[in-house]
């Protein structure tokens, strides 16, 4: 019973961050001409992200995110039966949100519904943007909800963090750092979206992987060694 509300709160979260992120994409139309577009579908996506952490964080991590399950499942922090019931979660809730934008959004004033798209139409440069955002995503999770004492600011933290990869990657691809939240449009928005969606889905798998691997490294041997030497000491005695 526990674990179907996770799964029901992901599905949920994910639903709000394409609805209200996508949304505000198509609603705003990502006009770079004086950067007003950007930054407010930056806001939404990152906003969403405060608003869910603080709502169903408790019930699941507010992971809503394929990557950053996977990342989890890496490091331990999820068990591989959850796993699979966190993206199945996401994956659904991606395309309810993708669907009721279709139909709020129809014809050509929803376009593309907010999917993304190749930069330039090339899939190595595209494919490597992805991984890099997504790794500045994922690592800025894996940090701020390592210790316990930074519960209460984790939400404003991802949410800002997320903001900022969008302000820069919306130019090149729309940003996705999210598998789910680029499947669910993709469906819905025409082969040109969907035939390219596979991109959105790799890319950001790959560089969550990286994060969780580097963060893993980085969490015992950046500090100094006599910082460790001392603390194991303490536990001893």
């Amino acid at each position: 019973m526990q674990s179907m509300k996770k799964y029901v709160a992901e599905c949920i979260g994910t639903f709000v961050l394409v609805f209200f992120g996508c949304g505000t994409a198509v609603a705003v139309g990502c006009n770079a001409e004086f950067g007003g577009g950007y930054i407010l579908t930056a806001l939404a996506f990152g906003l969403v992200i405060v608003a869910m952490a603080y709502s169903i964080g408790n019930v699941s991590g507010c992971h809503v995110n394929p990557a950053v399950s996977l990342a989890m499942l890496i490091n331990g922090k999820l068990s591989g039966k959850d796993f699979v019931g966190y993206v199945v979660a996401q994956v659904i809730g991606a395309i309810v949100g993708g669907g009721l934008l279709k139909l709020i959004f129809p014809g050509e004033e929803g376009g593309a519904l907010g999917s993304n798209g190749l930069y330039n139409d090339k899939i190595f440069v595209s494919l490597v943007i992805e991984c890099i955002l997504t790794f500045v995503f994922v690592l800025t999770i894996m940090g701020v909800t390592s210790k316990k004492e930074f519960g209460s600011q984790a939400g404003i933290v991802i949410g800002l963090t997320l903001t900022l990869v969008h302000i820069l990657g919306i130019h090149f691809t729309g940003t996705s750092v999210n598998p789910a939240r680029s499947l669910g449009p993709a469906i819905f928005a025409g082969w040109d979206s969907f035939k390219v969606v596979w991109v959105f889905i790799l890319a950001p798998l790959v560089g969550a992987a990286l994060a969780a691997v580097c963060y893993r490294w980085l969490d015992r041997k950046a500090a100094p060694k006599k910082i460790y030497e001392h603390h194991d000491k303490k536990k001893k005695k």
